[in-house]
């Protein structure tokens, strides 16, 4: 058995390659081998968001606090809200962040496959933010 104490990882700002906005990661768990789950704490500030990616075995998002959007590649823009499970299929592009006046928490869980948990892609265009 392992506590990971809280307040016992520290913080990190989500990379400018992989975020646009102001983001926090705050990181929960990465199960030993051969687990191969991963956690974390992830809070968007209004207008922050991912770049496009995808998941070689899937995410499944958690939604804790505040209002936030996620989109598939040729879907619509879906709010999400605390207490909502979002799950992307395996290989599924998509996005996820904050909307554009509220912040947004989620907790992310993936599983790595060959020592990989995510691809990423190029970020989502102001334009493409903008809910139609």
């Amino acid at each position: 058995m392992e506590i990971k104490r809280s307040g016992s990882q520290p913080s990190g700002r989500g990379p400018d390659d992989w975020f646009t906005g102001t983001v926090r990661i705050d990181p929960l768990f990465t199960a030993p081998d051969p687990a191969r789950v991963s956690g974390a704490s992830v809070t968007f500030e209004p207008g922050a968001r991912t770049a496009w990616h995808t998941h070689p075995l899937g995410q499944t998002l958690v939604v804790t606090f505040g209002r936030g959007w996620v989109q598939r590649e040729g879907g619509p823009f879906e709010e999400i809200a605390p207490g909502d499970v979002v799950w992307f299929e395996p290989g599924e592009r998509h996005w996820h962040g904050a909307t554009a006046t509220s912040a947004m928490t989620h907790i992310a869980i993936q599983e790595r496959q060959d020592g990989e948990a995510v691809k990423w892609m190029e970020p989502v265009s102001d334009a493409g933010y903008q809910r139609g």
